[in-house]
């Protein structure tokens, strides 16, 4: 065999084992899930004007909620079943912000335009804002909208649903957190 035949059998090996890593690479990204137990990765977002909760900020960052009970909820105006649970997760914020609970809305792959409109047609007030370049989707490795996370006041992810959230089932996570039930008056 000349040697330029042996080259090119080298070439098509070393393409062949390249293309193998590689498969195997997305094989092993496919198969991360979201972050159901263990650190809450950090972030930050800048809040929509106006939907600060309240709270006095320009942007939302996770770190500086350290000792409280966090929701995050990632959704989008064009969430058909974001909707089904929009008014419960403002309840739920009203209910549960004088005890010190946050909420942070997390707008995914939307307008800003239609974000706004959706936030002003279903009253949220909880902190919102747009995740630019879907930086924070990816950290969270959502798979759609809705999904929800509950960060205990160390930093853990405590809960995880990727589905709307159902009356009852934040309240238990978020109760058992404040060790409290929810008739308790701070």
């Amino acid at each position: 065999m000349p040697p330029r035949g042996r080259w090119g059998w080298w070439i098509g090996l070393a393409a062949v084992v390249v293309f193998l890593a590689l498969l195997g690479w997305a094989f092993v990204e496919r198969g991360r899930t979201a972050p159901a137990r263990g650190p809450a990765p950090d972030f930050t977002l800048p809040l929509y004007e106006g939907y600060d909760g309240g709270l006095g900020i320009r942007e939302f960052r996770l770190q500086d909620w350290r000792g409280r009970v966090v929701v995050i909820n990632f959704w989008a105006s064009w969430c058909k079943p974001c909707e089904e649970e929009a008014a419960l997760l403002e309840a739920l914020w009203r209910k549960y912000r004088d005890r010190g609970v946050i909420f942070v809305g997390v707008d995914y792959l939307d307008a800003p335009s239609a974000a706004m409109g959706y936030l002003q047609r279903f009253q949220i007030t909880y902190p919102n804002g747009l995740d630019v370049g879907t930086r924070i989707s990816r950290l969270y490795r959502i798979t759609g909208v809705p999904e929800t996370f509950v960060v205990d006041p160390q930093g853990q992810v405590v809960f995880y649903k990727a589905a709307p959230i159902r009356p009852g089932e934040l309240e238990a996570v978020i109760d058992r957190l404040l060790g409290s039930s929810s008739d308790v008056k701070p």
